[in-house]
């Protein structure tokens, strides 16, 4: 075990990068089909909840091996320029997690701006602020404000999800731990220093929730 902590530890920086591009990436997409699961319009309505729906509805494991195996099938797409980035599995893995959470994101912002009371809009109305700065500057705000608790839970899943990346042949902390098995055959030591570290990374993400559900909270 002291022997793989080092390796391990190195391997959990590859993880935190992952799930930090991820979060980024997903958290721009969930606010967008957010906003557009509130529009009016019922095609872009529709568009939003069919993105939603496939990827909340099917497996993660799934979604990262049609991107990364099954694009490379298709002939025309390897002759495009986003091949160069498909080709790769370290974005890979980001562009199925970014899009994974982005639809688990969507809807926890979507219910966060629902619950937003109808009077704090009305006040910022009745002050003279134009509809586009209420948005940005209040009912923003507030819906993030909302939605930590649900987004705290989501982040570490998401955390977690990022150990599927080693099937891509990525050596995040859960590859490292494989390949240190495979030379060592002691499973039971290494997945228990892999696990301690993911339990530690989930405790500095739980408290540094609680600590912004603290500071922002209205009370």
């Amino acid at each position: 075990m002291a022997t793989s902590l080092p390796k391990l530890l190195s391997a959990a920086v590859v993880t935190l990068k992952l799930l930090s591009l991820s979060l980024i990436f997903g958290l721009a997409i969930g606010l967008l089909f957010a906003i557009l699961r509130l529009n009016k319009n019922p095609i872009i309505n529709k568009f939003a909840y069919g993105y939603s729906y496939i990827f909340r509805g099917t497996p993660l494991l799934v979604q990262i091996f049609i991107i990364y195996f099954g694009l490379g099938q298709i002939e025309y797409f390897r002759s495009t320029f986003l091949w160069v980035v498909f080709k790769e599995p370290y974005w890979c893995a980001i562009i199925a997690f970014a899009l994974n959470t982005g639809a688990y994101t969507s809807e926890i912002l979507r219910s966060a701006f629902q619950t937003i009371k109808p009077g704090i809009i009305e006040a910022g109305k009745s002050l003279g602020i134009s509809n586009k700065i209420i948005f940005y500057k209040i009912q923003i705000p507030v819906a993030i404000r909302q939605s930590l608790p649900a987004y705290g839970n989501e982040i570490i899943l998401m955390m977690k999800g990022t150990s599927l990346a080693s099937t891509v042949t990525i050596m995040d902390l859960t590859g490292a731990a494989k390949h240190i098995v495979s030379t060592t055959y002691k499973p039971l030591e290494v997945f228990l220093l892999a696990g301690g570290i993911y339990l530690f990374m989930t405790f500095l993400i739980h408290n540094l929730i609680k600590y912004l559900e603290k500071k922002y909270s209205f009370q």
